[in-house]
């Protein structure tokens, strides 16, 4: 193990050992998590202590929160008392082994079994000026000092505490489904000839980065003239948490000079990457939970299983892309005449770092 992720409290009573701070939704089943609690019971004072895993959405900052106002919502929770500890211990995992030679006698292992229906970490890209963390869905490993679990009339002391951020993410499956088609005819009342449009890609899942080739094929029958061929990229957004708010955020839009003349046929392929690097102003925009102040990526395609329920899973990112012709010659300039458009869905993951092995490799599409 060439690194190992530790936090200490305040006080020094509890330091939290963790191997690893991304953990992979293999859509059936996810990674457990396996560290280590040291605990130094000296100062406890007939206190005790607990290790708790929380999914959490953040949905405001924190400086906003004046009148007591929490503007973080659990998803999800689960407590286990590491001192004195209760329950029966499981064989330590090759992990935790490791992670107690770090933290020598005073080390305690512990299990948190992540639920498939929970969301993987996703933050909203916040604006030049705001501060704080980002509003979006993370999840928290904290150990912590008190006489109760989780008691409304007890306060635990930040000195008491501490705590590690962790990421559920997703990667591109290793089965991909064939690339989607396309097609529109479109007839003009000024004319007696439809205009056909026809976009396609070779497979349906891009990673991150990656250029995008996207065939379009025209058949112009009429007596019009295509000005352009635009290609835009849009981010869907979905929170689904505190209500029912849907973000249709554009996140590529290009043009292309190619001219159709009327009555002709025309085939090219275009290719296009839709970066983070080009859209660090869009507030609100989806990314990938990131760690401290690494940089990311736009937010992963969610993949669900069929029956999950989106209710729970917070946020839910999709993409798709959209051709359009954009057409003049019309008797009033382009007044008459209305651009053609087509859509084709887009899934953009993370490619699958060598050497992980999936408990799955089915995709499930939303």
């Amino acid at each position: 193990m060439t690194k190992v992720f530790k936090k200490t409290s305040g006080n020094g009573s509890i330091c939290l050992y963790l191997g690893k701070r991304d953990f992979v939704d293999h859509v059936e089943s996810v990674d457990s998590i396996d560290g280590v609690l040291k605990i130094d019971p000296a100062d406890l004072n007939g206190r005790k202590v607990w290790v708790q895993l929380a999914c959490a959405f953040r949905y405001g900052k924190d400086d906003l929160d004046v009148i007591g106002v929490s503007f973080r919502k659990d998803i999800w929770i689960k407590r286990i008392q590491m001192y004195p500890f209760e329950g029966t211990k499981p064989p330590n995992t090759p992990m935790q082994e490791a992670l107690l030679k770090k933290a020598g006698d005073q080390g305690h292992p512990f299990t948190f079994d992540i639920p498939v229906r929970l969301p993987c970490s996703v933050s909203l890209q916040p604006a030049p000026e705001d501060a704080g963390k980002p509003c979006g869905v993370d999840f928290e490993v904290k150990a912590y000092i008190a006489n109760e679990a989780d008691s409304m009339d007890e306060k635990v002391e930040k000195k008491d505490t501490c705590r590690l951020i962790i990421r559920k993410i997703q990667y591109a499956p290793n089965e991909i489904t064939a690339g989607p088609k396309a097609d529109l005819n479109k007839q003009f009342i000024t004319a007696d000839k439809p205009i056909h449009l026809e976009a396609s890609m070779e497979k349906e899942l891009y990673y991150h980065g990656d250029p995008i080739p996207i065939k379009v094929k025209v058949n112009n029958e009429t007596s019009k003239l295509v000005k352009k061929v635009k290609i835009s990229i849009y981010q869907i957004t979905d929170v689904v948490l505190y209500s029912a708010d849907k973000y249709h955020k554009c996140v590529l839009n290009e043009e292309f000079g190619d001219q159709i003349n009327a009555n002709s046929t025309f085939e090219k392929e275009y290719s296009v990457i839709p970066l983070l690097a080009n859209n660090r102003e869009k507030r609100g925009l989806a990314l990938d939970g990131k760690l401290k102040d690494e940089d990311t990526n736009l937010a992963s395609s969610t993949i669900l299983q069929p029956d999950m329920d989106k209710q729970i899973q917070g946020v839910i990112v999709s993409y798709k892309i959209k051709v359009t012709l954009m057409m003049g010659g019309g008797l009033l300039g382009s007044l008459t005449l209305s651009d053609i458009t087509v859509e084709l869905p887009l899934v953009l993951m993370s490619p699958k770092p060598a050497g992980l092995i999936s408990a799955s490799n089915r995709f499930y599409s939303q």
